[in-house]
């Protein structure tokens, strides 16, 4: 089995236009949420979201690319161009063909699907843009940037809902690991901050109107983001050779099915994902320091997942860190996991461990040191990323500072 190291980050998302921006703020406990800015906003219930504000696609695109590109995959295009230059590859001959793209998104072309329902049963037209479903695919992204850096390797697109990006960076994490791949671009980007976007999620009744405060016992619910986060995962091997600048190694993915209800979380499902994620990683449960929570804000998957954590460490859950950036940067649904290990390279190759902000009551049903507020100076050797998504699907990823 090969070793598979992580050589390039990027990043576009509310808390900031690249990685070190959004680490920068992750670190600070800045908060991404805030009034959002999109047409029909009055005729919503939930009117807050961690926006990408100030965006022109025109600082980054020309005018028939953004006739193509959805705003999703915009986002997927920039963060795909920081990480890769930021790894220092060229693809080409041997390594193009054995180089691909794994990326994760729930809603794909949402934007474009929005506009074009408005189109045809608002304003009554007959015909819609040619280009309307290679646009709203949930495949586009990863094809264009298979496309823009000529990686003609296993190139594909898995949506789990709020798990997706875990699942693919675990796709990812395996073909490389097993020596289907030498390269793989993967990650996850979302954007549904739409009208038909939220109006939909506004059904659930698990979004927050006014804060996302995971694990406090105040907690009201979810909030909305937008972004992307891509990563390279490169053979070690292959990144030791050329010279490469090693963030962390990936060392572990598991993932589970609860098999039980279509929203409410499992504590089994989660735990069994979790000690999983260990078991693969090949490390004892305590030498975990720190774990990115999926920590949505609501209260079935905030008190569920201390649960499973508790079951599965026991007396090293109350040793351990976890904390849900989510509150600062918003739920991006499918790219979410991808944002979030930002957070845990940072933890192991700066010793920060990104808060939990609007921490404001303890809740007993979520005990675990949850980082609450302030960032933290710590050194940690493992850490783990949390996605539990509805439908009862699990991932977990593993990390090793190295």
């Amino acid at each position: 089995m090969k070793r598979v190291v992580i050589t390039g980050q990027g990043t576009i998302n509310a808390l900031g236009a690249n990685a070190p921006d959004t680490m920068k703020a992750m670190a600070e406990g800045r908060c991404g949420i805030s009034e959002l800015d999109i047409r029909d906003v009055e005729r919503l219930s939930i009117r807050i979201g961690g926006q990408v504000h100030g965006y022109d696609p025109e600082t980054h695109f020309n005018r028939q690319q953004i006739a193509l590109y959805d705003r999703f995959t915009q986002f997927a295009l920039l963060a795909a161009k920081e990480a890769i230059t930021q790894s220092g590859l060229s693809f080409s001959g041997d390594l193009a063909a054995a180089s691909g793209v794994v990326l994760g998104t729930s809603g794909g072309g949402m934007n474009t699907l929005d506009e074009n329902y408005r189109s045809v049963y608002e304003d009554g037209k007959n015909r819609v843009h040619p280009f309307v479903v290679p646009k709203l695919m949930n495949n586009a992204a990863a094809s264009h940037i298979s496309m823009e850096y000529n990686l003609k390797g296993p190139s594909f697109t898995v949506a789990t809902a709020c798990a997706s990006s875990n699942h693919a960076m675990g796709q990812a994490f395996q073909l490389v690991r097993c020596g289907a791949s030498q390269v793989m671009i993967t990650g996850g980007s979302e954007s549904m901050l739409c009208f038909g976007g939220i109006k939909a999620w506004e059904g659930l009744r698990v979004m927050s109107k006014d804060a996302c405060r995971p694990f406090s016992a105040n907690r009201n619910g979810m909030v909305q983001g937008e972004g992307a986060a891509i990563f390279v995962f490169e053979e070690y091997e292959h990144a030791r050779a050329r010279g490469a600048d090693i963030l962390a190694e990936v060392i572990g993915f598991a993932m589970t099915s609860d098999a039980s209800d279509i929203v409410m979380p499992s504590k089994h499902g989660a735990a069994r994902a979790i000690a999983g994620a260990v078991r693969d990683a090949g490390v004892n449960r305590t030498d975990i320091g720190y774990i990115n929570a999926h920590g949505t804000g609501t209260a079935a998957n905030d008190k569920t997942e201390c649960a499973a954590v508790a079951d599965v460490f026991g007396a090293h859950a109350d040793r351990l860190m976890i904390s849900s950036t989510k509150s600062m940067h918003g739920h991006l649904i499918g790219g979410t996991g991808a944002v979030e290990l930002l957070a845990c390279i940072m933890a192991l190759r700066d010793g920060i461990i990104a808060p939990t902000i609007g921490y404001e009551e303890p809740d007993p049903e979520c005990s675990l040191d949850v980082v609450p507020n302030e960032a933290r100076q710590a050194r940690v050797d493992v850490v783990l990323s949390n996605a539990f998504a509805f439908g009862g699907l699990n991932a977990v990823l593993a990390l090793r500072r190295i």
